[in-house]
């Protein structure tokens, strides 16, 4: 996905996952399928750190390379996808592609990106026009109309902007304003007092200071401007939700007139802003109406001047991953060095590769498919999510907890998913998409400029369910509640992640828990919330309810207690969901692998280790993760999703199946005294 300073991400709630590390023979070089002995640590024992009897040798073989915060299964098949995506492009760009086709456009695009002389002779050109229309404001007009353009150009400034579904008429598409406007990860580094996080906002006002000197102002006032700056975000920070409010999709949505808009912020000058960016919508989700509020002081009490240097900024900061050198190598030391840990930056081509993705990501992925996802991948992940579903719905038939009014609607919400499998069926239309080879920068504000007014072209029209929210190489998967509908790109469907010639046991294990955790966030803190057409709705009975909760209560107490470090622990509310998916979807791939299994013989032990041992050692396969402490710390303030290390035990541990498959015994670290159980 991309970089969360750079986007906002306004209609599906995602849910995001990894999977299945490749395993290169220590003798031979060659891949093995399944489960490699080497890559585990025998010594240790399984019920008490799972996670190091399964992944130890991997953990061990495989250090963090300079260029990377992390190193794990994710980052192995995402590095050999970015090989495959560059033969794609560098095929794409040797100028054989028909003019105005998508072939050329993606060749165009990443051969500009690759043109480094270009790109440092350009130096900030290509945003100087930006940067002399924001010396111009003069009012509050000006203002918002150049908040407007920037908004258009992929600015975070201010606020967030975009299309979303209404989310109680899933049907009807509105437009959302949320909030942002800050540079730092989360509002947290602008509020806490630890001296760790203060660190931080010292090293981001330098870096801040830093950036505006390289654009050409004089120390001293590039010192003073990165002062100003870290006022007004740490004021938009201040206004902002928590990342654990805004998991209640219910405290997110307020549904304005415009007039409504105008009123609650009337300092913005919301007239000159619809102008701007075409036509006014006909209402608006205010994600976050204390955010706008605030908002609207901070541009009553903060002079004009200030404000003008603080989307000087805000531009300069989106804009500078595809700048010069320069700008690049500074804005990698904070955002890559201070704030992930990261040693270096990764080669250009590498970059280049996920620019592209980023801004033609269906036309490249549409090539990606061909190459890496043939017919009988897509055929075999259609049976597996079958299977999965079938196992959900013999849960849901019979979970002793739930009430049959809620059982029911239940099944009813189950019966209206819609996989998606592989890629669209819809090719994306890019033809008002220019791309030339004189300029990347000017190819990427170019971009911005389409995405942002096709998301917006969408607003008053009905629904298009055939849309995807991410490209098909992305080595992810996601639910989302709004559409009801679970999707599995073919960046991840690929041996061995997902892997035809590996035994069932270890495929059920890894890619059958990843399609049951998807589908299970259709019913987790979040997705329960929403009925089976994608509506904001309260299905349940209280005492179901009440029954979830307590349920799930255990799971936010389990992760609570893990430790990242000294003082810092997960956050048990923040993961909660990611933390259930994980759980049921572990619990029915076990129950679908079992069905498999029936009416056939006992599968053989391979390797020593038994059908039910490799379902899991498959599972905890998927996280084997090294991470550097400072990404793990950015990763546990930020991210719904916990660390690795937790996901590889958590699950497992609450599970009476893994007990008996690897013969543990009450008292043992990996079985849980109290046990979640939810599906």
């Amino acid at each position: 996905m991309t970089d969360s300073r750079r986007a906002f991400l306004l209609g599906a709630a995602l849910a995001a996952i990894v999977l299945l590390p490749v395993s290169p023979s220590a003798a031979s070089g060659e891949t093995r399928h399944g489960i490699f002995p080497a890559d585990m640590d025998t010594t240790a024992s399984p019920c008490q750190d799972f996670h190091q009897f399964a992944d130890g040798g991997w953990l061990r073989s495989h250090p963090i390379p300079a260029a990377f915060a992390r190193w794990g299964t994710f980052s192995v098949l995402g590095d050999r996808n970015r090989e495959i995506l560059r033969k794609i492009l560098e095929e794409a760009g040797a100028g054989k592609e028909a003019a105005g086709s998508d072939g050329q456009k993606i060749g165009n695009f990443y051969a500009a990106c690759m043109d480094e002389a270009k790109v440092e002779a350009d130096g900030a050109r290509p945003i100087s026009p930006e940067i002399d229309r924001i010396e111009k404001i003069s009012d509050a007009g000006s203002l918002a109309a150049e908040v407007a353009r920037l908004h258009e150009r992929g600015v975070n400034a201010l606020f967030g902007f975009g299309s979303q579904q209404d989310r109680k008429n899933s049907e009807e598409v509105i437009v959302a304003a949320v909030q942002g406007g800050i540079g730092l990860p989360d509002r947290d580094y602008y509020l806490k007092d630890d001296e760790k996080t203060r660190k931080i906002r010292d090293q981001y006002s330098a870096h801040v200071a830093k950036m505006m000197e390289l654009l050409g102002d004089e120390p001293a006032r590039a010192a003073a401007e990165a002062k100003d700056i870290l006022g007004i975000e740490t004021l938009l920070a201040q206004a902002s939700m928590t990342r654990v409010e805004r998991r209640d999709p219910g405290a997110t949505y307020h549904r304005m007139t415009l007039a409504a808009v105008r009123d609650l912020a009337p300092d913005f000058e919301w007239k000159a802003y619809w102008e701007s960016i075409g036509a006014p919508p006909s209402a608006v989700n205010v994600a976050q109406p204390d955010f706008l509020r605030g908002m609207a002081k901070d541009l009553r009490d903060i002079p004009l001047a200030r404000w003008k240097t603080y989307l000087r900024w805000r531009l300069l900061d989106a804009a500078a991953p595809s700048l010069s050198s320069k700008f690049v190598d500074e804005d990698f030391d904070f955002n890559g060095r201070t704030l992930n840990g990261t040693k270096e930056l990764l080669p250009r081509w590498k970059r280049c590769v996920s620019a592209t993705d980023a801004q033609l990501g269906f036309a490249l992925g549409r090539k990606y498919a061909e190459t890496a996802f043939p017919p009988a991948s897509k055929a075999r992940a259609d049976e597996l999510v079958r299977n999965l579903i079938a196992a959900l719905r013999d849960d849901l038939a019979t979970l002793p907890w739930m009430g049959e009014a809620t059982r029911k609607a239940a099944l009813v919400k189950l019966a209206a998913f819609t996989p998606k499998i592989g890629y669209p069926d819809k090719a994306r239309d890019y033809s008002a998409y220019r791309v030339g080879r004189e300029s990347h920068a000017a190819n990427v504000l170019a971009g911005n400029l389409f995405e942002f007014h096709r998301d917006l072209a969408k607003v008053g029209k009905p629904l298009d369910r055939s849309e995807w929210a991410i490209t098909p190489p992305t080595v992810n998967a996601y639910y989302s509640p709004p559409r009801n509908e679970i999707v599995f790109p073919a960046g991840i469907l690929q041996p061995p992640f997902f892997d035809g010639e590996a035994d069932d046991a270890v495929n059920y294990g890894a890619i059958g828990a990843v399609i049951g955790h998807e589908m299970t966030h259709g019913f987790d803190d979040q997705g329960r919330k929403f009925d089976a057409h994608g509506n904001l709705r309260d299905w349940w009975s209280d005492e179901d309810r009440k029954n979830y909760e307590q349920r799930a209560a255990c799971v936010e107490k389990q992760f609570d207690g893990y430790v990242v470090e000294e003082g810092l622990h997960e956050n048990g509310k923040l993961v909660l969901g990611e933390s259930i998916a994980d759980l049921g979807g572990l619990a029915l791939a076990w129950r679908a692998f079992q069905k498999s299994l029936e009416g056939k013989p006992e599968p053989p032990s391979i390797d020593g280790f038994t059908a039910a041992q490799r379902f899991f050692l498959g599972y905890a396969r998927v996280w084997a993760e090294n991470d550097r402490p400072e990404y793990a710390r950015v990763k546990v303030a930020t991210d719904p999703h916990p660390l690795d290390r937790f996901r590889a035990i958590a699950a497992p541990s609450n599970l009476p199946e893994f007990t008996k498959a690897f013969g543990c015994k009450a008292g043992d670290a990996m079985v849980r005294a109290d046990r979640c159980l939810i599906w």
